[in-house]
């Protein structure tokens, strides 16, 4: 049996979720200021529910970004207390390809560009292919101004997917 809790605040986002063989739990709220007061508990509502604790599970899964400074520090402080104590493998996960995973399962999307507002001016971009069911990396992620991703934004990708296209 595989137990993989993920958990997330890089972005306006927070949110945890808990893996069981196939079956998913999750909770999500977007609180752009909020992520310190709601991410422990939703963890803890999550195990409640599975009727597991921490030590039960097989890894965490946090997102290790691109996304903002302090929601990544959040992320990772709590990932890394949270696998410490229960003696726990992490498993970072990019932002930018888990939102072009989603595009992926909800569209069927096989080229997928995700993009995040990084915030002053500039966007968080990523170019991903369907590989065997993943989504993969067709570059290095990079910050880019709006003028730079437009260019990047070139009819060969299928979908675009996150908030860097509404900035």
């Amino acid at each position: 049996m595989t137990r993989i809790l993920a958990i997330d605040t890089a972005t306006e986002a927070c949110s945890a979720a808990l893996w069981q063989d196939g079956e998913l739990l999750s909770r999500y709220q977007v609180a752009p200021r909020g992520h310190t007061d709601l991410i422990l508990p939703m963890v803890a509502e999550l195990l409640a529910e599975a009727e597991l604790s921490l030590s039960q599970l097989d890894a965490l899964a946090f997102g290790r970004g691109p996304g903002s400074f302090t929601g990544v520090r959040i992320t990772l402080g709590i990932a890394q207390g949270l696998a410490f104590g229960a003696d726990l493998p992490l498993l970072g996960v990019s932002n930018l390809q888990a939102l072009a995973q989603g595009a992926h399962r909800a569209c069927g999307g096989e080229q997928v560009l995700a993009a995040i507002d990084a915030r002053m001016g500039e966007i968080y971009v990523g170019g991903y292919r369907l590989e065997q069911g993943l989504m993969v990396g067709t570059d290095e992620e990079q910050v880019l101004a709006p003028a730079q991703f437009l260019a990047t934004a070139s009819d060969h990708w299928q979908w675009g997917v996150g908030t860097g296209f509404v900035t």
